[in-house]
């Protein structure tokens, strides 16, 4: 579990700041997740005394990522249900502005809002989304916090 505790952190952090609703907002380049992804490493390279290795690095942004996007997409629902009549004026207001929008068409729009359809959609585009950008973060922060090794493969001065 200690192993995997960075990624898990790095998947919170990514999480809650993506899914609270004003925060969130500077989610929308990824920069919550890429940060979340360099924190990951941050906190792994603290753990170790030894240069953490690419692919541990990508490991870790992946983990964190898909954490990070199942509880911003769990979060996001959340907020939407409690929010559900001012979404559902919203989304009525505008499809009103539609011109000749079938009544089935405005049917299927409601029922894909309300039922387990709009959830499904997000974990299957959120989730594989933080968990690439996640990755990038990761190896990013691979390139600041990676410690420099000696030829020999010690950490710091010899003696």
């Amino acid at each position: 579990m200690a192993r995997y505790q960075p990624a898990l952190l790095g998947g919170l952090f990514i999480g809650v700041l993506s899914a609270l609703p004003v925060i969130g907002m500077a989610n929308c380049c990824c920069l919550w997740v890429i940060l979340g992804g360099m924190l990951t490493v941050y906190l792994e390279q603290q753990n170790t005394p030894a240069p953490v290795e690419t692919s541990t690095a990508a490991l870790s942004g992946l983990i964190a990522g898909a954490v990070g996007g199942v509880i911003s997409s769990l979060g996001s629902l959340l907020t939407l249900r409690m929010a559900g009549g001012e979404q559902q004026d919203a989304i009525d207001q505008a499809l009103s502005n539609v011109p000749n929008m079938p009544p089935e068409t405005l049917d299927m729009i409601h029922s894909f809002m309300s039922g387990p359809s709009l959830g499904l959609v997000m974990f299957a585009i959120t989730v594989p989304l933080y968990a690439v950008f996640a990755m990038l973060g990761a190896l990013l922060g691979l390139a600041f916090f990676r410690k420099k090794g000696t030829p020999d493969g010690m950490v710091g001065p010899t003696s």
